[in-house]
């Protein structure tokens, strides 16, 4: 068996380079960390690291550990990190990763309801897009995800994690007020062909994207951004028009901006995600609750 601190050890030296530069990183001596290397050559059986004058050099077998101890040593800072997920939700603590619509929404209605039924039960909130989001709940960086996926671009979900289904979000096309189209309950994305497009983050680009192709056209992306509020103003300002989420529009903050429904009917699904083992702990259980009352009660917007 392998030590995991020598491995440690190990990792480090061959990023850094040196054993003089993994010593002054992992807070050792050098001779610590040329005992270490030594031990792990004993329990691997073959050298590791040959000298030629000065210059230190990896083996074939040091080489091949070297692939395989960035994996080992990764799994083993994610087992960590989930065993002190598990604690933190034990003691009602439950750390919730959001994208920003969902933050600015369904998010403060879910800590509302929470604050009011079981104080005890305190939320500590992250963003990040997906497939970020995902990603931290593996790590055991946070403990449930909110995120979306659009038709056609929908990911694999890693079968560690449960899938909670929220709501369907109804796209809508951002206009200024005075546009010709805006006096219209809806509209269809081939009429736009001609507009100038501000897109949002990677995945809402690939979309729109894909849903103008499907128009038989290639909208002409003139600006990008991820920040809901940039959006609105570029669009306010002129600079283009611009597909959004229905949950944006509950926080339109510009009175120059008005959303219309998109035709034909495009969905985003929202869904949480957490680690399946973690579902039914009290504390997890009660958020995803009351982040599903949040959802419904905006179900079909």
């Amino acid at each position: 068996m392998l030590d995991s601190r020598r491995l440690r050890t190990f990792h480090e030296v061959v990023t850094t380079g040196s054993f003089t530069a993994a010593a002054r990183s992992l807070g050792y001596t050098q001779p610590a960390v040329t005992q270490q290397i030594r031990a792990l050559e004993r329990e691997a059986g073959v050298p590791l690291f040959t000298r030629k004058g000065r210059r230190m050099h990896v083996t074939e077998a040091g080489r091949t550990l070297a692939r395989h101890a960035e994996e080992i040593l990764g799994r083993l800072r994610d087992a960590e990190q989930q065993l002190q997920a598990l604690a933190r939700l034990r003691a009602g603590r439950v750390r919730v990763c959001a994208f920003p619509s969902a933050n600015a929404t369904l998010i403060p209605e879910t800590v509302a309801g929470l604050l009011a039924d079981h104080p005890a039960v305190r939320v500590e909130l992250q963003e990040a897009e997906p497939p970020e989001s995902l990603h931290r709940v593996l790590s055991g960086a946070c403990d449930i995800a909110l995120s979306f996926s659009y038709p056609g671009l929908r990911p694999e979900v890693p079968p560690e994690l449960a899938e909670i289904d929220l709501l369907e979000d109804r796209l809508v096309v951002l206009l200024p007020v005075g546009h010709p189209l805006a006096r219209r309950r809806a509209v269809r994305l081939a009429e736009l062909a001609q507009a100038r497009w501000v897109a949002g983050c990677s995945r809402c680009r690939a979309n729109l994207l894909q849903i103008c192709a499907e128009e038989g056209f290639e909208p002409d992306v003139v600006f990008t951004t991820d920040d809901n509020l940039a959006l609105q103003s570029l669009v306010a300002a002129g600079v283009g028009i611009a597909v959004a989420p229905s949950l944006v529009l509950s926080f339109l903050n510009l009175r120059q901006v008005t959303g219309r429904l998109v035709e034909p009917n495009v969905f985003r699904r929202v869904s949480a995600y957490a680690l399946r083992e973690h579902v039914q702990l009290p504390a997890a259980e009660l958020v995803l609750e009351h982040i599903r009352s949040a959802a419904a009660a905006r179900n079909g917007c």
